[in-house]
């Protein structure tokens, strides 16, 4: 029912999320909106984790779901009566409840139900499943904006998934169980969670944030270098991102089968190695062919997910899963939020000034993870004081 819920819900957000930046700009918004808008996305991504991670713990993972998609589709409320871009930062606030603050409930809920020797796979699937929608929902988006104009399109969009998280909610109140009861939480603080937070966990962090900075110097710039700069269309524009995650699921299962019998680490310096080259691709290109494939290196930023999550949920210890991944992304988001302002700065000053800069940024992450990055998971946990 987990994977139901997410279905549902990504399929809905997928057909306008992409245009997001486009729309901004439509009503209303320069460059330093689209990254006021990016900025506050991250920042929220980051503030959003550990109180995700505390209400996991304290009130199970069915309430939780239930409780932040709601909060979720009053985000997709405003969005659609949204007379200006200003709504769309407040709107934000609450939106991100769909994704920020059940990223910490969707891995306890994994690593409540799987052995470690499972993990990796275990999240394969579910980001098959969450992936699968967004090969396929884009150019509806897309064609949609097409068909009736922007601010309508999106509008359509959006109304379609207000109706998908509520039926998500039902499907989840009615038929999710948990596969078993959580471990009795810890009455832990704030700095014990990261005072007891595994080294190796910590270590991997630093790389991580490295490559999302590099992820998100040109977030939000993505759509318009195409659009603005190389003159594609958006249905184009929704059609790259079907290659992109097309290029990211076809991996999963064959690699996450791999990491959970051998060693992760080859697996997540992959997708640190995809994250600094992809913004090099965009700029490196025209709109022609050589466009796919840098969305295929796009979509190969993922290859490594499945084995970087499980790592995450090997080294947490299971009484504090929820408040020690929310504290994971909570630390990796903070690091983050202010990349789309320097990313708009930069955008200002030459379009593809973000992407080399990015480049520059991911590839010390790769080489970070690569000399210092956590390898075996395969030792047994504790929690270090």
């Amino acid at each position: 029912m987990l994977l139901v819920a997410i279905l549902l819900l990504t399929f809905g957000e997928e057909l306008w999320a992409r245009f997001v930046p486009k729309y901004l700009e439509v009503l209303g918004a320069g460059a330093w909106g689209v990254a006021a808008y990016g900025t506050l996305k991250e920042l929220l991504d980051a503030v959003y984790q550990y109180p995700g991670g505390w209400v996991t713990d304290r009130l199970g993972r069915r309430t939780a779901l239930i409780v932040f998609t709601l909060l979720a589709v009053g985000g997709y409320v405003v969005y659609l009566l949204a007379p200006r871009w200003e709504w769309i930062l407040l709107g934000t606030l609450l939106v991100a409840g769909a994704t920020s603050l059940t990223l910490p409930t969707v891995f306890a809920v994994i690593g409540d139900s799987l052995p470690q020797t499972r993990r990796a796979m275990g999240f394969g699937v579910q980001s098959i499943w969450k992936r699968v929608p967004i090969i396929v929902a884009p150019p509806l988006g897309g064609a949609l904006i097409a068909t009736l104009g922007f601010a309508a399109g999106m509008r359509v969009g959006l109304a379609v998934t207000i109706v998908l998280a509520l039926v998500a909610v039902v499907v989840v109140r009615r038929h999710y169980r948990e596969a078993a009861p959580p471990p009795e939480p810890e009455p832990l603080r704030f700095r014990d969670v990261w005072r007891t937070m595994d080294r190796r966990l910590r270590r991997l962090l630093v790389s991580d944030c490295l490559a999302r900075l590099a992820e998100g110097i040109p977030s939000v710039f993505v759509v318009l270098y195409v659009v603005n700069v190389l003159r594609a269309d958006l249905f184009k524009f929704g059609w790259l991102t079907s290659v992109q995650m097309a290029a990211a699921i076809l991996p999963y299962i064959p690699v996450a089968r791999l990491a959970d019998r051998s060693n992760r680490k080859p697996f997540v310096l992959a997708t640190f190695v995809f994250f600094a080259l992809f913004p090099l691709a965009v700029v490196s290109v025209g709109a022609g062919l050589w466009l796919v494939g840098a969305f295929v290196i796009a979509g190969l930023r993922e290859i490594g997910e499945p084995a970087r999550k499980a790592l995450i949920v090997d080294l947490a210890a299971p009484q504090a899963r929820g408040r020690a991944v929310g504290m994971y992304y909570l630390i990796r988001g903070l690091v983050v939020f202010p990349a789309s302002i320097l990313g708009g700065y930069l955008y200002v000053i030459n379009p593809k000034a973000p992407f080399f800069v990015a480049f520059l940024v991911g590839a010390a992450g790769a080489a970070l993870y690569a000399f210092w990055g956590p390898a075996d998971p395969a030792h047994p946990l504790t929690v270090r004081a």
